[in-house]
């Protein structure tokens, strides 16, 4: 039975994947939409990280793997052309927020799903240890300076979700930003998650579309890929002691990875929990998610009002008499 099921999977996930190619613009933002679900999670309260299996292809098998690449190339164009609507219609923003353990191939998704997109109307931000000035600022102040302008696509590699994860694993991390002693009680972090959830409502209401994405990776898959890197004298450089010391704390991250998601997840700042074990699906489904949420927003190039039309017409008669 199961292998029926599996197989079935296997044969919805084609059918998807070449309606995806063929289809116009509208069905691919429908199919994105369909292929990403089941890893959306919009109504956190009864999330458990361990019902998502950090393997799981939707049915598809390494065989597969030459075929997801064409996917996503077509998957690129339709992003491209989204986007292109997204900066000349300059009325909403994306922000697309990456948040997983070391080694769970944040930077390749980014890398991989958006080289398609003109660098014009995109900005990536990669957050890592707070300098003096952020620390001097609350926990929120870093990241919201650098949210992208109306017409462009924002993605930040870590964000303030770090504040609800390392900063919550590492009690030094909280002690150095010297909040007053009174306001750090056992709610700070509810009350986190509570700043967190109305920043992104606000940002919702001012026209920055939110989607976060957690790569589900597995400890197994980790160490895979940290030996790869030890291995490989040109991936030496993607390696530091740090990676390891924080491997230590596997447990407790996960269980935090799995109480963000369950507070801060909402219908208008969904996360995705990407399973992160095999790379070229985990693209497919971030891609997918990302065409959903620009497609939603029925993105149209400015109209040219008839003043307009009757200008261009003179420089183009112009022109031609040139």
């Amino acid at each position: 039975m199961a292998k029926k099921k599996e197989q079935q999977a296997a044969k919805d996930a084609g059918v998807v994947q070449t309606e995806f190619e063929q289809g116009g613009l509208k069905q691919k933002i429908s199919r994105s939409e369909e292929f990403a679900a089941p890893y959306r999670i919009d109504k956190g309260k009864k999330f458990r990280l361990k019902d998502v299996d950090p393997a799981d292809t939707a049915g598809l098998n390494a065989e597969d793997k030459p075929r997801a690449k064409e996917i996503l190339a077509t998957g690129r164009e339709v992003l491209s052309q989204l986007q292109e609507r997204l900066y000349a219609q300059d009325r909403w923003a994306l922000l697309l927020i990456f948040q997983a353990t070391d080694a769970a191939g944040k930077d390749g998704a980014i890398k991989h799903v958006m080289s398609g997109i003109n660098p014009q109307g995109c900005q990536v931000y990669s957050f890592k240890a707070p300098s003096a000035e952020e620390l001097d600022h609350d926990f929120l102040w870093r990241c919201m300076k650098n949210l992208p302008e109306r017409g462009r696509i924002g993605i930040f590699n870590r964000s303030y979700y770090e504040e609800v994860l390392a900063v919550r694993v590492h009690k030094e991390f909280l002690d150095a930003q010297r909040l007053p002693p009174k306001l750090v009680t056992s709610k700070i972090w509810d009350e986190r998650f509570e700043d967190i959830r109305n920043v992104e409502k606000y940002m919702s209401r001012n026209g920055i579309i939110v989607r976060k994405f957690f790569l589900h990776l597995s400890k197994k898959e980790q160490k895979k890929r940290f030996l790869a890197r030890l291995d490989d004298p040109k991936k030496n450089w993607k390696y530091s002691l740090a990676d390891g010391r924080e491997r230590g704390f596997w447990n407790e991250y996960q269980k935090h990875y799995e109480t963000m998601i369950r507070e801060t997840a909402t219908k208008d700042s969904p996360w995705y929990v990407v399973p992160a074990d095999n790379k070229w699906f985990t693209r497919l489904v971030v891609a997918a998610a990302i065409i959903e949420a620009l497609g939603s927003l029925d993105l149209q190039f400015p109209a040219v009002s008839a003043e307009k039309q009757k200008e261009l017409a003179k420089v183009r008669a112009q022109l031609e008499r040139e």
